[in-house]
């Protein structure tokens, strides 16, 4: 484990040592893969909750750790967000409003809530979103120095076939990085 992921992790352990243990949440973004061993360069950890009312009891449950965005809408992506400072580590919160159809999406709709894995984190154990559904977030995105490590760590550690296909589905992921996937995780 590197010194960044040992960072992220004692933070994170840190917020859900306060938090309500009832509430219920998602690690998302690149601090979820790289909680999953995928060596990328995570300068934060994003949490995903269902509702403002829980992004509201987290947030208050962190009131000790400096708060560096205050509870807000986000209205250019339907986002409620706040930012905490925990051991020195960017502790994102939000909620992402916004309808979808598919179940495989990283941060919208079911996708998150259905496809996750547990990953200890301290004396917690962490659902963390599927790799599937953020390599399909990070093709979207066109960023190479993300999908590429994902896409070694697929290759080497299995992944869900028919969910990683879902995933491109509902992003509608454009041929040439179809055939990039397809070619390098022998679909």
């Amino acid at each position: 484990m590197g010194d960044r992921t040992r960072s992220l992790s004692t933070a994170l352990a840190m917020a859900l040592d306060v938090a309500d243990p009832g509430t219920a949440y998602r690690v998302c973004g690149t601090s979820a893969a790289l909680l999953q061993g995928v060596p990328l360069p995570a300068r934060d950890i994003d949490i995903l909750l269902a509702g403002r009312d829980d992004l509201d009891r987290f947030a208050a449950a962190l009131s000790a750790f400096p708060c560096l965005y205050e509870a807000s809408w986000l209205p250019e992506t339907s986002q409620y967000f706040t930012r905490f400072d925990v051991n020195g580590v960017d502790l994102e919160l939000s909620t992402v409003e916004r309808q979808a159809d598919s179940d495989a999406l990283e941060c919208v709709g079911s996708g998150p809530w259905q496809h996750h894995v547990l990953i200890t984190c301290g004396s917690h154990q962490v659902p963390v979103v599927r790799l599937e559904l953020r390599l399909a977030t990070e093709l979207l995105r066109e960023r190479p120095d993300r999908y590429e490590p994902l896409l070694d760590h697929l290759s080497t550690h299995g992944f869900d076939a028919d969910l990683l296909e879902r995933a491109m589905d509902a992003h509608a992921i454009p041929a040439h990085h179809r055939r990039l996937v397809q070619a390098r995780l022998r679909l």
